[in-house]
């Protein structure tokens, strides 16, 4: 047996990792690696962070062999291992191993690859095109797996794969990288309807330029909040998706539509900057729509002051009860696969995909 360190001479990543003391770490949704094996072995060993013992929400894990999959598992132990093809004979296949959790609750890492002594492993290969989606619970696929509307929040029941963002790219043969947290907005997170306090503690754009923001560690530092390097992903489009969560606070009170149209242009003008070669799709309307004029004025006030034609607003149709909903009334799969469809066709008329 060998033993292989996830690097990039044998692996590509997905998203945003961090190498750091020979482990691969995963804190966004969609995070994860992918490669091609041949050999009759493979095993994988990863890292939990130091919540792992703890009764909490652990991080939610998925493998894949030729797009199927045949793991998903919860990391609850230190240095959990898995056997993911044990062979008579050597058998070529593409393994994907995938962080489908978002990032605040927890973290894991790649440790290495076990395989038999003659099997190879070099990273999959780039896609056609490259997509980055920033979001918040919808675009972390909050709840899909669970329908029980006495329910809340679970990393278990939590799966990136089946929201729209993820199978956008699936249908546009892309690359991606997510940027998505539950609760979180430009102006204010999610605040209950009995609270009037604006919630500055839950934002994205303070996050945007780190690789994750989470309260899962190891050894005690946060390792995943260093700085993210630009360079590692470069994608033609962004698709930027929030604002639903700023309304639980805005309330159609006209001088916090203010303060967050402000916000948005300053988040949008980030964006900017560090993808200056991107097209940028902003949308937003799946669970609430009172922002969407708003937003549309923030672009134009935006194009205005910056002079960039590379951006436009997509509003999305708001989620009914015919459609369903999983837990805390977000979006269903089959409201999902509406906006995927909605998402990429847009996608495809701008890019000419």
């Amino acid at each position: 047996m060998k033993s292989i360190i996830p690097t990039t001479q044998h692996v590509k990543n997905l998203g945003r990792t961090l190498f750091q003391d020979d482990i691969l770490w995963l804190a966004l949704s969609g995070s994860g690696i992918e490669f091609n094996f041949e050999g009759r072995y493979l095993e994988i060993r990863l890292q939990g962070d130091d919540h792992t013992t703890a009764d909490a929400d652990h991080a939610h894990i998925a493998v894949y062999v030729n797009e199927e999959r045949i793991l998903d598992e919860m990391v609850r132990s230190p240095q959990p291992c898995y056997t993911i093809l044990n062979e008579q004979a050597p058998r070529n296949c593409i393994i994907k191993i995938m962080k489908i959790s978002e990032a605040p609750m927890s973290i894991t890492g790649i440790r290495e690859l076990i395989t038999d002594d003659a099997a190879s492993v070099c990273p999959a290969p780039s896609k056609t095109h490259r997509i980055e989606f920033i979001g918040d619970s919808i675009t972390c696929g909050y709840g899909t797996d669970d329908d029980d509307l006495s329910h809340t929040f679970s990393t278990a029941t939590e799966d990136v794969t089946k929201a729209y963002a993820y199978r956008t790219a699936q249908m546009l043969d892309a690359d991606y990288s997510m940027v998505s947290y539950s609760g979180y907005g430009v102006y204010s997170g999610f605040v209950d309807e009995s609270i009037d306090t604006r919630n500055t503690s839950e934002l994205v754009p303070p996050y945007y330029t780190q690789v994750g923001f989470s309260r899962g560690t190891y050894k005690g530092k946060a390792i995943t909040m260093a700085d993210w390097d630009f360079r590692n992903f470069v994608p033609e489009i962004v698709v930027l998706n929030l604002g639903t969560n700023d309304n639980s606070y805005c309330r159609s009170k006209p001088e916090r539509e203010a303060e967050f149209m402000d916000c948005y242009q300053t988040f949008v003008t980030l964006v900017r900057e560090k993808n200056p070669e991107a097209y940028i799709l902003c949308t937003y309307g799946l669970m609430n729509c009172e922002l969407i004029p708003s937003i549309e004025e923030t672009l134009n006030r935006y194009r205005q002051a910056s002079g960039d034609e590379r951006i436009s607003f997509l509003p999305l149709p708001t989620q009914t009860d015919a459609d369903g909903y999983v837990v805390d009334f977000h979006p269903s799969l089959g409201t999902h696969h509406q906006a995927a469809d909605i998402v990429t066709a847009k996608i495809r008329e701008i890019m000419n995909w």
